[in-house]
């Protein structure tokens, strides 16, 4: 069935192209396909969406987006064959160089990190995980089964049966759709992660490229992947051998890099490490935000104002994505609304109503695409979760706001200021918008987690990138005849820029199973033990898809992450941040486990539990009632892992 999701997959890719080609058919040839790839991921997404609303989330609704899809492919063929007005430029290896030295290096590590974190099956039958995906990796996966498997749609949420799901999901359903399709779990969720990794590292490169150009986008497009501050000088005394600050540590201790040590005010993650490889919601996001910003670029500031309807459309399908990149798209997109109208009061009444016409229509598309997303989903679940309220100085809790920036985005943060006054006209008009975004973050929050307001920020981040980028060319250019003083400067810079952020993803390939210096297999951390593997495929094969389990709330719950069933409930972590209220299905499920004889009941009834399993996470989180499950239920599973029983009234 591999091959059926590759031929899936290829076709949403080939209409993408397809129809960005009759859009932007004077672009090269490169940067118009990785526009249409990122058409295609968007019709990738939503199609099978659009038709699981109607039809649930089965074969059929899968099959039915594949028509729809290839219906558009055919439609743009025939209509590019016959209206095409402008000659198409070919592609030149030799003048997209420059682009590909930047970007398949890059691309290549983010597919070795995404193979070597994401459920690597080991060799005694457990399944591991590398550090940045141990933690959110176990919710997405849940997503990816439970909307294959119960076929709802929208989906609830399968750690906490009955409650719908107000959570971006559309990065989870892409990878359902393989699932089921029939895939296996690990083929489905990468699949489309190492397409949407791709095209995010080309939509960065070219919106550096439009807007900078080719000189300064290859360092603007590194900086924002592997740059980072100055957390590398915690790590460089070479004498300590163990404990925090040695490379040891460094190496393999958990969350001990030069980007993410909360106790030393560390707290500007790696884009690659912790946002791509873990959140998927955001690598997603990103592979629709960074065309869409290329296009607002063009569109709003190079005066390419037939490109607002095109983004309108690409904007619109960002809500039920990831919210965070359409929220920042419209926080940019309102300050360059704003620029152009004051740009207009100094035109003509024509130029003027022109120019504002358009940026205004493509507000109105965006907003008419978005509004049933943000209604019926994002507004529902912020407003019972509590998300939006003032919050000052975003995660900083151990220094003051200027040492905190200094040395989180190090070189980066002290070169803003000359690099603004120094950028051109447009660079500063585009840098503003992401500066609005910045002061914003920095006084209110979005969601229950403070921390998350990253999201958010690393748009401001990707544009400081750009806007310093253009500043050290000009300093190159300027130091033009002092050659060795300015390649040893360089040599300072680039140390500086990309140290934390070097060790931080080395740090990361070690953490998931890879090969060591000597050849063995080294194993990253075990995710799911052998026994409750065996667990998973009994469940899969003797349960009903709308089965109710009672489990421990651990994160890495076997039955939520590979069965696609439904718990009672699941990790606090996952659901206090998603706004959900789980006090009282915590307190009854322990209850349940401790005093079945008067508790059971409740299960069944209020949450319509039929199954509860015994292992070493129950008993390690409650003092379970072994002996009267044993007595009062039948056991249908048992291995030395673990025991499941099935439950009656």
């Amino acid at each position: 069935m591999e091959i059926v999701a590759l031929i899936y997959l290829a076709v949403f890719a080939a209409s993408g192209i397809a129809i960005v080609r009759l859009v932007l058919p004077c672009d090269r040839p490169l940067k118009r396909a990785v526009m249409g790839l990122a058409a295609g991921l968007a019709l990738l997404m939503w199609l099978p969406a659009l038709c699981a609303f109607a039809l649930g989330f089965n074969l059929a609704a899968q099959y039915a987006a594949l028509a729809l899809d290839a219906a558009l492919l055919a439609a743009a063929l025939i209509y590019g064959r016959r209206g095409r007005a402008e000659a198409l430029r070919r592609f030149s290896l030799r003048g997209e160089r420059r682009a590909l030295l930047t970007c398949v290096p890059v691309i290549l590590l983010i597919w070795v990190l995404m193979l070597n974190h994401v459920i690597t099956p080991a060799s005694n039958g457990a399944l591991h995980s590398g550090q940045s995906t141990y933690g959110d990796m176990c919710m997405h996966l849940g997503f990816i089964t439970s909307i294959s498997v119960q076929e709802k749609f929208p989906p609830d949420y399968s750690i906490m049966s009955g409650a719908e799901v107000g959570y971006p999901f559309l990065c989870d359903s892409v990878s359902s759709t393989f699932y089921t399709l029939g895939t296996g779990l690990r083929f489905a969720a990468l699949l489309p992660m190492l397409y949407a990794a791709a095209v995010v590292v080309f939509g960065v490169y070219f919106l550096f490229e439009t807007w900078l150009g080719e000189r300064a986008a290859p360092l603007a497009c590194c900086m924002f992947f592997i740059g980072g501050g100055f957390g590398f000088a915690y790590f460089l005394d070479l004498s300590k051998t163990s404990g925090a600050g040695s490379l040891y540590e460094l190496m393999h201790g958990f969350y001990q890099t030069p980007t993410n040590q909360t106790e030393l005010g560390l707290r500007w993650v790696n884009p690659i490490a912790d946002m791509l490889l873990p959140q998927r919601a955001t690598l997603f996001g990103w592979a629709l935000l960074f065309p869409c910003l290329t296009l607002l670029y063009r569109a709003a500031i190079l005066r390419e104002t037939r490109l607002f309807c095109p983004l309108g459309v690409l904007a619109g399908a960002l809500p039920l994505v990831h919210t965070h990149s359409f929220l920042a798209l419209g926080v940019i997109s309102l300050f360059l609304l704003c620029a152009e109208y004051i740009r207009s009061l100094r035109q003509p009444h024509n130029g003027r109503r022109q120019g504002l016409t358009r940026f205004l229509l493509y507000g109105l598309i965006a907003v008419a695409l978005a509004a049933p997303q943000l209604i019926a989903f994002t507004f529902r679940q912020a407003g019972e979760g509590g998300f939006l309220r003032l919050h000052w100085n975003w995660a900083n809790e151990s220094d003051s706001w200027l040492w905190f920036y200094v040395k989180n985005w190090g070189l980066v943060f002290l070169l803003l200021i000359p690099a603004f006054f120094s950028a051109r006209r447009e660079s500063r008009l585009l840098f503003g918008g992401g500066a609005l975004l910045w002061a914003i973050c920095e006084v209110m929050v979005f969601q229950p987690n403070v921390y998350d307001n990253n999201k958010l920020l690393f748009v401001t981040w990707a544009l400081a990138c750009g806007l310093v980028s253009e500043f050290l060319c000009s300093v190159w250019d300027r130091l033009g005849g002092l050659r060795v003083s300015r390649g040893f400067l360089a040599g300072i810079i680039l140390l500086c820029l990309f140290t934390s952020g070097g060790m931080t993803l080395a740090r990361e390939y070690v953490s998931g199973d890879h090969l060591s210096a000597g050849g063995r297999v080294e194993s990253g951390y075990e995710v799911v033990s052998a026994g409750l593997v065996e667990l998973a495929e009994y469940v899969e094969e003797n349960t009903e898809s709308s089965a109710v389990f009672m489990t421990a709330t651990n994160h890495n719950n076997a039955i939520a992450m590979l069965t696609g069933r439904s718990i009672v409930c699941g990790s606090p972590s996952f659901l206090y941040y998603h706004g959900l209220d789980y006090t009282q299905r915590e307190n009854d499920l322990r209850l349940a486990y401790e005093q079945p004889q008067s508790h059971i009941s409740r299960m069944i009834d209020a949450y319509g539990a039929d199954y509860a399993l015994i292992s070493s996470w129950e008993q390690g989180s409650y003092a379970v009632d072994e002996e009267w499950f044993e007595e009062n239920c039948e056991c249908v599973f048992e291995n030395p892992a673990c025991r499941l029983y099935k439950l009656e009234n």
